[in-house]
């Protein structure tokens, strides 16, 4: 009975929280989770907003299985009803953290985001952060993460104003946003696999489709742990112009 329930909320979570990818014309987008237990406490989500830009967003909820899917639910609804109702990353993370602290905070938990605007008509990306790892640029045989923009997690402290950032994206460049269950995945020695492996595998695959690109980064996570459990969920999405 309890196996059952269990794999219907995994299904239910499947669904609410890997988010349908939007179809962008001249770029391509992607994004997967894949939990460290049965049921995960990460996200992804995007919402298409009506003057074509993408919001989206991707989170780590403190803490894993049920009560952490639990918790993302809550973001997820919170993202949602702030997407479309604020103008840009931060003001949709100042809505959040406002609609979620006091919940997180009974709860002593809180959750990390990542939040961005790409604008197709512009070629920028807006982002704003909720004390997630900064998302990593790959173009033209090199790799850079995005210009440091700083801001507490989600459910850390009341009445926050989220400050925003904007680069452009150039055609052929590419963007991931990822959780740190892939830069702390371990082998059987207890190493990490850490951000500049990651930025070696990007550089290696540079060129290949995002699909492709996703799949060799969970391939070397997974040669690299070598059969030790996966301790964290591990999530990314990936923008390619």
């Amino acid at each position: 009975m309890l196996k059952r329930e269990i794999n219907l909320a995994r299904n239910i979570q499947t669904k609410l929280l890997n988010a349908e990818i939007p179809k962008l014309v001249a770029c391509e987008l992607t994004g997967t989770s894949i939990p460290a237990r049965l049921i995960g406490g990460d996200y992804f989500d995007f919402y298409p907003l009506v003057d074509g830009r993408i919001r989206m967003v991707i989170g780590d909820v403190m803490g894993k299985g049920i009560p952490a899917a639990m918790l993302m639910i809550l973001t997820r609804g919170a993202f949602r009803s702030a997407a479309q109702s604020t103008g840009g990353p931060g003001d949709t993370l100042t809505a959040m953290n406002k609609a979620l602290y006091k919940d997180f905070r009974a709860l002593r938990s809180f959750v990390t985001l990542l939040c961005a605007d790409w604008d197709p008509k512009q070629g920028t990306l807006t982002f704003a952060n909720a004390g997630h790892p900064l998302p990593i640029l790959l173009g033209g045989n090199q790799v850079s993460e995005l210009p440091k923009v700083s801001g507490v997690m989600l459910g850390g402290l009341p009445n926050q104003i989220y400050e925003e950032k904007q680069v452009r994206i150039a055609p052929n460049q590419y963007v991931l946003f990822y959780t740190d269950g892939i830069i702390e995945a371990q082998n059987q020695a207890g190493e990490q696999f850490t951000r500049e492996r990651l930025k070696k595998i990007l550089l290696e695959n540079e060129g290949k489709s995002v699909q492709q690109l996703e799949q060799a980064v969970v391939q070397s996570v997974y040669q690299f742990s070598n059969g030790m459990n996966q301790k964290d969920d591990i999530t990314m999405v990936l923008l390619r112009i």
